[in-house]
Order: structure tokens, then C-alpha cells, then sequence
């Protein structure tokens, strides 16, 4: 009786221990995942104001193309 009481108690505990470690594995995934998330928003917002600033910018200037040096 003794046998099967720790083999019942081992079993509790692997099982125990895999839920947990999924448990830490999705926390970990998914915060890898939102911080992954943020960096391409940012990119695109930064990426997006660049080509409106250099949109603006074209649509500013005077009529007159600027002078291209030729070598």
C-alpha cells in the first residue's frame, strides 16, 4: 500500500508540475509577444511621421526645384 500511495502522490506532483510550468510558459509567451506588439506599433507610428513630415515638407517649398550640383 505504501508503493501506491507514492506512486499517486508522484503522478499528483509531474502533473502538478506541468500545469505550472504551461502556466509560466504562457505568461512568458505572452509577454514576449506584447512587448514584440509595441515595438512594431511604434515603428509604424514613427515610420508614418517620417513620410508625413517629408510629405509636408515637399508640399512647402516654393515652386522652383533647388539646384542640383552635377560632377
Amino acid at each position: 500500500m505504501d508503493e501506491k500511495s507514492h506512486f499517486f502522490r508522484n503522478t499528483l506532483l509531474i502533473v502538478g508540475g506541468v500545469i505550472v510550468a504551461g502556466w509560466i510558459a504562457l505568461a512568458v509567451i505572452h509577454f514576449v509577444l506584447s512587448i514584440f506588439w509595441y515595438i512594431v506599433v511604434g515603428a509604424l507610428v514613427v515610420g508614418g511621421g517620417y513620410y508625413l513630415y517629408g510629405r509636408a515638407k515637399k508640399s512647402l517649398q516654393s515652386g522652383r526645384m533647388p539646384r542640383q550640383l552635377r560632377r
